[in-house]
């Protein structure tokens, strides 16, 4: 069965309906999606480390018992999305069997089996991780690196679009092999392949690092903050605090860091030397930041086949409606609310619009949980759940209005290491305001269309149509004053609109 969701009586059932098969020089990997196309959710996600391309240095082969744990995986991929019924299926193939002597006859057999790759140049390659990247960061600028077993792939992001892109043979199986001879020809080796970028140089903004080793570098460094996320979706350094991290990491003993949560053996193996080539790296371009992308050449296939309209889309409330709207939620009563409290709230202070929004959807689902279990689920789709199109600030921002929206507004100080105190304290006041539309006639359409809360003066205002007086109830005045006392002002309640 296709499309997003089947519907059996009353329940919506999510149903997978496309797939990526990713057959990269280390892993290959099978992801299958369900959700919104414009931010789609991963049902399932199976790999083979087979690591096709780690003799490409020595041999220019795929060794014959990579070729066997590949196709044996891929036979298995095979089965399970026939299995599935799912029918959208975008196949690629990238360095190791793109460069590979033997590389054609090792795709004639992925085929045999039913499953049709297209083998990407490298440019293809970096410009599907390219539009991986614009998609997770709507407005994203500066220059995409996505290393895999095989390649390094750089390419500039600017206006939604992608241009310069170049594969280098910098991939994590062929750098121990640079690396060999020590840290100044390392060094020279790096700069010298950089040296066919030179666009790179001159193109402003951010470093985009996507591929499973930047995630695990980026994990060591949220471990060794004792960062509040385990999450590392827009996880952003500055130049100083990456190079620091990488020159930590170009010197560790692999076994030492398996320990740490995010960080698995086999990206383990490849950090210190992806970590030495990021100080080149960061030292040649000179980024304005570092930023981790977990959307990369997969989710760019999907994203290149969406139509101009739905790339416009925002993934952030694209994805929390998908997620709300069978918790109980409703975009409608939603932006209804977030109208109602903007004056209140952030009255000439505007500019966090929807994330403000996905935090009142949010909290209409949060309101449907078992009350002693409110605070702590809903914070957690605010820090845990993954969400594109949203920053680390925003992620903070959101919690913070959860939990005010439970009741508990006091600003979390670990909270204050990803968002200034001043955007807390407006979270904060979101999630009051919220509070107290679930109190006016439990925030129904009827209930916001008949009052409206208002700043006069020092005073907040809570006003009631006269055909709404009786919803003047204690609980609501109680919290009114909450909410006032939280702004600094005092607060009325009156009758009449006007």
């Amino acid at each position: 069965m296709n499309g997003v969701a089947a519907k059996r009586g009353k329940v919506m059932i999510e149903r997978p309906d496309r797939a990526v098969i990713d057959i990269g020089s280390n892993t290959v990997r099978l992801v299958i999606y369900s959700g919104p196309p414009r931010a789609s959710n991963v049902w399932l996600n199976e790999k083979v480390t087979a690591r096709l391309g780690r003799d490409l240095t020595a041999t220019g082969l795929i060794p014959q018992e990579a070729e066997d744990l590949a196709l044996s995986g891929l036979e298995r991929f095979a089965a399970i999305i026939d299995d599935l019924g799912v029918t959208d299926v975008a196949a690629v193939a990238t360095a190791a069997a793109r460069e590979a002597e033997n590389g054609p006859e090792f795709i004639a057999k992925v085929r045999a089996l039913g499953i049709h790759p297209r083998v990407l140049s490298g440019v293809e390659e970096a410009t599907t991780s390219a539009f991986g990247v614009i998609g997770a960061f709507p407005g994203a600028r500066g220059i995409v690196a996505d290393m895999g077993g095989g390649s390094l792939e750089l390419v500039a992001v600017e206006d939604a679009a992608c241009h310069d892109g170049i594969s280098l043979p910098l991939g994590t199986l062929r750098l121990p092999a640079l690396r060999a001879d020590g840290g100044a020809s390392f060094d020279e080796a790096i700069t010298a392949h950089l040296a066919d970028a030179k666009w790179a140089k001159e193109q402003d903004g951010n470093l985009y690092l996507v591929g499973g080793t930047w995630r695990a570098l980026a994990s060591y460094a949220m471990h060794k903050q004792d960062y509040p996320l385990t999450d590392p979706q827009a996880f952003c350094m500055s130049p100083q605090e990456a190079d620091a991290t990488a020159a930590e990491l170009s010197e560790a003993n692999p076994d030492d860091l398996t320990s740490i949560s995010g960080i698995s053996s086999s990206r383990a193996s490849g950090l210190p030397d992806a970590a030495a080539m990021l100080r080149v790296i960061i030292a040649e371009l000179q980024p304005e930041a570092l930023v981790i992308s977990a959307w990369g050449i997969r989710e760019g296939l999907l994203f290149e086949q969406l139509s101009t309209v739905a790339r416009k889309q925002d993934p952030l409330l694209s994805a929390v409606t998908h997620f709300t709207t069978p918790r109980g939620a409703d975009i409608t009563n939603a932006t209804l609310t977030a109208a109602w409290t903007a004056e209140a709230v952030d009255g000439r202070n505007r500019g966090s619009e929807r994330i403000r929004l996905a935090a009142t959807l949010l909290t209409q689902a949060a309101a449907r949980i078992e009350p002693n279990l409110r605070l702590a689920h809903s914070v957690d789709w605010a820090l845990e759940k993954r969400w594109l199109g949203l920053d680390h600030t925003g992620r903070a921002m959101i919690a913070q209005c959860l939990r005010a929206s439970c009741g508990s507004p006091k600003i979390v100080d670990e909270y204050t290491r990803m968002a200034s105190e001043k955007q807390l304290h407006r979270a904060s006041a979101w999630g009051l305001a919220n509070r107290l539309c679930r109190k006016i006639g439990a925030g129904t359409r009827i209930s916001l269309t008949g009052s409206a809360l208002r700043r006069e003066d020092d005073t907040l205002v809570l006003r009631f149509d006269e055909s709404r007086a009786y919803l003047m109830a204690d609980t609501v005045e109680s919290e009114l004053a909450n909410l006032a006392e939280w702004l600094e002002l005092d607060h009325r309640m009156t009758v009449g609109l006007s």
